[in-house]
C-alpha cells in the first residue's frame, strides 16, 4: 500500500499518523506539504491529520480546506483513492465539502482530553473490516470543536445510506446522533473525531486504531 500524510501549518499529529500507518501495516508513508499542487502517484491512502491547521482561524478546517494540495485530494478521492481525516482533518473535510455536515464547539465547552469507546456501526467498510465483527474499540479523543451537527434532512440522508462508521457509546461532545465518524456515499472518505492514530499499539491502551489502518491495507 502507498499512503501520504497531508502536512498543514499548525498540524501535530501529521508524525503520529506516519508512525501509526507504518507500524500497522508495514508500509512507508510519504509526507506531503499542503502547498504542493501534486500527490505522489499511485497513492491508495491519504491521511489529513489532527492538529490546529492554521491555528484553527476562520473557523477549524476551512482555511486549510483552501490549501493548494486539497483540489488534488479532491481529485483522487473522485478517483477512488482511500482518504481518512482525523479530527482536525474531519473538520477539513467537512470544510471542503467531502462530507457532509460541520463541526461545532463541544457542548460543554471545554477541550476533552481521554480514551473513548465507539460503537463500530457499520463493519462492512473499507475502514471497517478488520474488526470482524467487533461491536465497539477504543481510541482517544482530543478536541475543542468536535460536536458534529447535521440539519434533519442531511442526518435522515446520512442514517438512511449507512454512511454513519463509528458513534460515541458515551458522547464526550454533544454530537448529534453520537456521531463519531462517518464516510461519504460512496464509500472511500471516511471522517472521524477520535484519534485512531493514538491507538495503535497496546502499550498505547489500544491497539484498536491498528486494524483502522489494515482494513485500508486489505482493501487495497
Amino acid at each position: 500500500m502507498s499512503a501520504a500524510v497531508i502536512v498543514f501549518p499548525g498540524s501535530n499529529c501529521d508524525r503520529d499518523c506516519k508512525v501509526a500507518v507504518e507500524r500497522s501495516t508495514g508500509e512507508r508513508v510519504q509526507m506531503v506539504w499542503h502547498q504542493d499542487t501534486a500527490l505522489p502517484d499511485g497513492l491508495d491512502l491519504i491521511v489529513l491529520p489532527g492538529g490546529f491547521s492554521y491555528g484553527d482561524y476562520l473557523r477549524c478546517g476551512a482555511m486549510a480546506a483552501q490549501s493548494p494540495v486539497m483540489q488534488a485530494v479532491k481529485k483522487a478521492a473522485d478517483d477512488g483513492v482511500a482518504v481518512v481525516g482525523i479530527c482536525n482533518g474531519f473538520q477539513i473535510l467537512c470544510e471542503a465539502g467531502m462530507l457532509p455536515g460541520a463541526l461545532m464547539r463541544n457542548a460543554g465547552l471545554k477541550y476533552v482530553c481521554k480514551p473513548i469507546t465507539l460503537e463500530v456501526t457499520n463493519g462492512q467498510t473499507r475502514f471497517t473490516s478488520a474488526y470482524q465483527g467487533k461491536r465497539e474499540v477504543v481510541m482517544t479523543q482530543g478536541n475543542g470543536d468536535g460536536n458534529y451537527f447535521a440539519d434533519p434532512e442531511t442526518l435522515a440522508r446520512i442514517e438512511g445510506e449507512g454512511q454513519v462508521v463509528f458513534r460515541y457509546v458515551d458522547n464526550p461532545n454533544g454530537s448529534v446522533a453520537n456521531i463519531a465518524g462517518l464516510q461519504n456515499t460512496r464509500g472511500n472518505v471516511l471522517g472521524m473525531m477520535p484519534h485512531p492514530d493514538r491507538a495503535f499499539e497496546a502499550e498505547l491502551g489500544s491497539a484498536d486504531g491498528a486494524d483502522l489502518f489494515r482494513s485500508i491495507y486489505a482493501a487495497a
